[in-house]
């Protein structure tokens, strides 16, 4: 049931707003279908529904469907989106009418208004918070010079730019500058499957697929011909990959496939009018293939037929803002809504897209082991039997012999890369007499040395500290972990001749040439090299899995198979040295470039376990008193069970001390997940209404849930 636009939030209490009679009587209702039901951009969960204003006869051209408006809403003037426009309202108060019509733009299509209330439900939140997600901030100049821009009359006809969906012109030609698909080999057919699902798409099919990308450098054309297949279909696509570097590939492909007017780009690294400009393209129907960043999962492709994502464990596809939602969610309910096509792939492959496999949702998508070890390159461990023989101490040092050797022996040929887990210099260090660590005597932070002869600081407070231990007085210090910086010292003095570069943080380096070099970067931020490495060296594995938290080793294999795929095969002499123990489940999945083994395990003990993605989880952090008062006020799923609670870290957003800051969790089967989420969404709608004191934060599916 919709309801009147003004509630009194203290009270629960429903009343229309009324207006003084001198402005009413200037307003006529519109003579056709004069309410509007309107999205009201208020974020209080109590709140989260639709609310029914009356749209006056001016108004009545330009308040359409999806369009944005302003209403009055508890006295103040609002921002909102109409969703609905009726003959008659079921409310039984008067109604308030709609100020004005920001826009006559129809912004908020009806497929993301309604993916916005699934996501909304799925994750507890309100629906205003996702379409602050959804629709980007209007830009007036940029909507007006595409006011003129209609939308081809038949989007299932005419392609962009005059072309036909598939890329080519009426005559058959492709576009100037572009590629005949049948003049290079299809990567798709090293796959025993690739073909069959280019050929679903193409005949407007809609498979899903988990796929397990080859590596070596064909990940964006194979995805570029994935797009290509469903747009022979009249279907349009939407890709989302991590970062901007991963984008640049994908749009590089993309336009060598079909040409640059076929598609469009979406990031947030764009400035908000450009943003805004091309949105609208997509918007229009003149562009129905999009690629983009996590900001682009709810772009409003037309005839959406095909969506893919790239790396799926990144975390760079969980949404830091409320409700948090991830882009393989989104992306996986706008498949099942509009009955597209799905392609879920990477190097790596998480438990999440194992389960996807284990329920029958989608198909396993890889390559026969003999087409792997032809593009894989050659692993070894320094924990090997022959050079622990040649090397004692090969599992202690940081720098073995090995990885020396392999990197001396690969430079003939080409640049050898060193991945490093950890920025800086030397990010912890401890007392070299009693091997206490080091911690900062103000606030207990993390305390690091930013570069020889500078004084130890706390990366957490920034404050300086003395460089004499607490516990023993002594003044020499030792490194616990190394970052890119020491690191590069410390391969320039043992390659005087070799240029090294560096490439971390914000100073990451896209591309590095051919020739002999050492390229030393953290994890995502490897430049790729012309022609591959000739060798790779993996440093400090054990950082990496000794990271707290549930997907510690399904995280370390995803970095170290990423910087793995930027290596020559073995076959062409491509090595990779790895620093960590060999018995390690993910070393014993890298060696063998086996990540749906690793996954398979890994979903494996989850289940036994009753961990994510076996079970929805949900992650309530507040003060003790306010988070039992809420998970007493609800009536939780049949299944449900609480656990906790633990000392949660502060990170200001609950806005209370830190050492009154708690968190509990509740876990519930997958089928139990929403109406979870609905129900603790339910309880703070009641917190919020009657204006208690004292925040809790809800979290479904925390991407660092341990």
């Amino acid at each position: 049931m919709t309801l009147a636009a003004a509630t009194d939030a203290s009270s629960g209490a429903r009343r229309a707003i009324r207006r003084p009679a001198r402005q009413r009587a200037t307003l006529v209702d519109a003579s056709e279908l004069p309410v509007a039901r309107i999205a009201v951009d208020v974020p209080l969960p109590h709140l989260d529904r639709l609310f029914d204003y009356l749209v006056p006869q001016r108004l009545s051209d330009s308040a359409v469907r999806g369009s944005r408006v302003r209403v009055r809403f508890a006295g103040r003037l609002t921002g909102g989106f109409i969703t609905e426009r009726a003959a008659a309202t079921e409310h039984h108060g008067r109604l308030s009418y709609i100020e004005r019509v920001v826009s006559p733009e129809p912004v908020l299509t009806e497929e993301i208004a309604g993916l916005a209330r699934a996501v909304a439900d799925r994750y507890g939140g309100t629906l205003a918070d996702v379409l602050r997600l959804a629709i980007p901030p209007r830009h007036a100049a940029a909507e007006a010079a595409s006011s003129g821009q209609q939308r081809p009359p038949d989007a299932r006809q005419a392609g962009p730019s005059g072309t036909t969906p598939s890329g080519t012109t009426p005559s058959g030609t492709t576009p100037s500058g572009t590629t005949p698909l049948a003049a290079k080999a299809d990567p798709w057919d090293r796959y025993p499957a690739g073909a069959a699902f280019l050929g679903a798409l193409a005949d407007g099919r809609s498979p899903r697929a988990v796929w397990s990308a080859l590596p070596g450098p064909a990940w964006p054309e194979e995805i570029a011909r994935a797009v290509a297949a469903a747009a022979r279909s009249g279907r349009g696509s939407l890709v989302v990959v991590p970062d901007a570097r991963d984008l640049d590939l994908v749009d590089a492909a993309l336009t060598g496939m079909l040409g640059s007017s076929a598609h469009v780009s979406l990031s947030a690294q764009l400035g908000p009018a450009e943003r805004y400009r091309r949105w609208l393209t997509v918007l229009h129907g003149q562009r129905r293939i999009v690629t983009g960043t996590r900001s682009a999962m709810f772009a409003p492709v037309a005839d959406l037929g095909l969506v893919v994502l790239w790396d799926e464990g990144d975390d760079l596809h969980a949404e830091p803002r409320a409700p948090y939602p991830h882009a393989r969610d989104v992306l996986l309910l706008r498949a099942h809504r509009c009955r597209a096509a799905a392609l879920i792939g990477g190097f790596a492959r998480t438990a999440e897209a194992a389960q996807l496999i284990a329920t029958g949702w989608a198909r396993e998508l890889a390559a026969d082991r003999r087409i792997v070890r032809e593009f894989a390159p050659m692993v070894r461990t320094v924990g090997e039997d022959a050079e622990l023989a040649r090397d004692e101490v090969a599992r202690t040092a940081r720098m073995p012999s090995l990885a020396l050797r392999t990197a001396r022996a690969a430079l003939e040929s080409g640049p050898v890369l060193f991945q490093v887990p950890r920025r800086g210099y030397l990010a912890a260090v401890a007392c070299q007499r009693c091997g206490t660590r080091f911690r900062c005597a103000e606030c207990s932070g993390p305390v690091a040395l930013a570069g020889p002869r500078q004084p130890l600081r706390c990366l957490w407070c920034g404050s300086g500290t003395g460089q004499s231990c607490p516990a023993c007085g002594g003044t020499s210090i030792r490194a616990l972990v190394t970052g890119e910086r020491r690191t590069a010292e410390e391969l320039s003095r043992a390659f005087p001749r070799v240029p090294v570069r560096t490439s971390s943080g914000s100073d990451v380096i896209a591309t590095v040439p051919g020739s002999a070099a050492i390229v030393i970067a953290t994890p995502g931020a490897e430049p790729r090299a012309a022609g591959g490495y000739a060798a790779a060296v993996l440093m400090d594995g054990w950082s990496l899995l000794a990271r707290p938290g549930l997907r510690a080793g399904e995280e370390a294999l995803r970095r170290w198979m990423n910087a793995a795929a930027l290596v020559r095969p073995g076959p062409a002499g491509g090595k990779l040295v790895i620093m960590a123990d060999p018995g390690l489940p993910p070393v014993q999945a890298l060696i063998r470039w086996d990540a749906a083994t690793h996954a398979r395990r890994e979903l494996a003990e989850r289940e036994e376990l009753r961990l994510p993605p076996s079970v929805r989880m949900a992650a309530l952090t507040g003060a003790a008193a306010d988070v039992r008062q809420l998970l007493g006020a609800v009536t939780l799923p049949q299944h449900a069970e609480v656990l906790g609670p633990v000392p949660a870290e502060q990170d200001g957003s609950v806005g209370q001390p830190a050492g009154d800051i708690v968190r509990y969790l509740v876990r519930a089967p997958s089928a139990e997940g929403t109406p979870l989420a609905v129900a603790l969404r339910a309880g703070l709608a009641e917190r919020s209404a009657a204006k208690t004191q004292g925040q809790v934060r809800v979290h479904l599916d925390p991407v660092e849930l341990i």
